[in-house]
C-alpha cells in the first residue's frame, strides 16, 4: 500500500479539496497509473452532492472521476499487455466477477459484480473505490485499455465514458451509411454522438433548443439542425428517422421524438432524468419501433471505440483546467457552461 494525494469531498455539501489517499500495492495482475488527465463527467457532480442516493448512495470521502488517461509506472509479474511508459486510459469499471454470462460475453458493464472507478467495495483496501481526482491508480489488467499515440489525450479522457456512452448503442443498431440519426441534445455527450454517427457515414441531425447552437453542431458534422420546440420544423422529420440518440437528462417529451422514427426505429436513452418519462404505447405500436436503453460499454467495445477515433482522429471538445478550478467547473456544469467537457490536467496536483 501506498499514499497518494488526490482530492475528495467529505460530504454532499463540501466542497472538493486537497487529501491523502491509500492505493494498493500493484499485485500481480495489476497496472499501476500516473494519471496525466481526468474528465469531469456529470456523475462525478451527482455522486460528490449525493443525488442518487437512493439508488447509488455516497459514501464518504468521496474521489471521482472515471475518465482517466495516464502512463504506466509499474506492472505486476503476470501482466502480459502493458509495460512501463506506455499511454493507457481507465474508465467507468474496474473489476467484476470474470464468470458471469454478461462477462462471458464482453459485457462487464452489466456484471452484478461489477466494481466502479468510485464509490463501490473495494475488496482490497475495505472502504469504496477511490477515481481519478488522483495522481495515480492501480488497476487490474483487463480493465485497463490502450490508448492511440496519435490523439490528444485531454480530449481523449472524456472518451472513456462520454464517447463510449454514445458509442455503443449506435454500434449496437447499426448505424451507419444510408441510416438517418438523430442526436438530441447538444453537451458532453451530444456533442460526441453527432461526431460518432458522422464518422460512421450516417446522415445526422441534431435536436437542440438553442438556436445559438445550430452553427456549432454542424462544425461538428451534423447536416441538418431542428429547434425542437418549432411544431413545423419537427413535423418535416416525423416517420423518418432509424435512429435516435436522446442525451437529455432534464424532464422532456420522449413521445415528440418517438413520432419521429420511421419503421423498426428505435429512440434509445443515454440521458437519465430523474423522473419517469410518460411514453405513448400507440406510437411505438404503430411502427414496431423501440425505445431502449445503454449503459457504457464492455472492455472489448471501449477498446474498440478508442481505435476507430485514432482512425479518425475523433476526441472530445474540451476545456482544460487546473484540479484547483473543479469546484468552480461543477457550479458551470450546472449551468451547461462548457464546449463540451471539461478535462482536468493533473499535474496540477502537483502543487498541492
Amino acid at each position: 500500500m501506498y499514499q497518494a494525494k488526490a482530492y475528495s469531498a467529505a460530504a454532499a455539501t463540501s466542497p472538493l479539496k486537497s487529501a491523502t489517499i491509500d492505493r494498493r500495492a500493484a499485485t500481480e495482475t495489476d497496472v499501476q497509473i500516473e494519471i496525466l488527465f481526468c474528465g469531469v463527467c456529470h456523475s462525478d457532480l451527482h455522486t460528490v452532492r449525493n443525488e442518487w442516493a437512493s439508488i447509488m448512495p455516497t459514501v464518504y470521502p468521496v474521489v471521482p472521476g472515471h475518465e482517466i488517461v495516464g502512463k504506466v509506472t509499474a506492472v505486476g509479474a503476470k501482466v502480459t499487455k502493458y509495460k512501463a511508459d506506455d499511454l493507457v486510459g481507465v474508465g467507468c469499471l474496474v473489476d467484476s466477477d470474470h464468470t458471469c454470462p454478461s462477462c462471458r460475453a464482453d459485457k462487464e458493464q452489466f456484471c452484478p459484480e461489477g466494481v466502479f472507478t468510485y464509490n463501490s467495495p473495494d475488496k482490497h483496501l475495505g472502504g469504496v473505490t477511490y477515481g481519478g481526482y488522483s495522481e495515480s491508480i492501480v488497476v487490474d489488467e483487463s480493465f485497463v485499455l490502450k490508448v492511440p499515440k496519435n490523439l490528444d489525450l485531454a480530449g481523449v479522457a472524456p472518451l472513456l465514458c462520454a464517447g463510449i456512452t454514445t458509442y455503443s448503442p449506435m454500434r449496437h443498431w447499426g448505424v451507419g451509411k444510408g441510416k438517418k440519426v438523430g442526436v438530441v441534445g447538444l453537451g458532453g455527450l451530444g456533442h460526441m454522438g453527432v461526431k460518432f454517427a458522422r464518422a460512421f457515414g450516417a446522415h445526422v441531425v441534431v435536436f437542440t433548443t438553442s438556436p445559438s447552437k445550430v452553427d456549432d453542431a454542424k462544425r461538428l458534422g451534423a447536416h441538418e439542425v431542428v429547434n425542437s420546440r418549432n411544431a413545423d420544423e419537427m413535423a418535416l422529420h416525423a416517420g423518418s428517422f432509424d435512429f435516435i440518440l436522446d442525451t437529455v437528462s432534464a424532464d422532456h417529451d420522449v413521445n415528440a421524438y418517438i413520432n419521429l422514427l420511421g419503421l423498426d426505429g428505435n429512440l434509445t436513452l443515454v440521458g437519465a432524468p430523474e423522473n419517469p418519462l410518460p411514453v405513448s404505447s400507440f406510437a411505438l405500436i404503430f411502427g414496431r419501433k423501440s425505445l431502449s436503453g445503454s449503459l457504457i460499454g464492455g472492455i472489448a467495445e471501449t477498446q474498440e471505440m478508442l481505435d476507430f477515433c485514432g482512425e479518425h482522429g475523433i476526441t472530445a471538445d474540451v476545456e482544460v483546467i487546473s484540479i484547483q478550478q473543479v469546484n468552480e467547473a461543477y457550479d458551470r456544469l450546472l449551468k451547461s457552461d462548457v464546449k463540451y467537457r471539461f478535462s482536468i490536467d493533473m499535474a496540477s496536483l502537483k502543487s498541492e
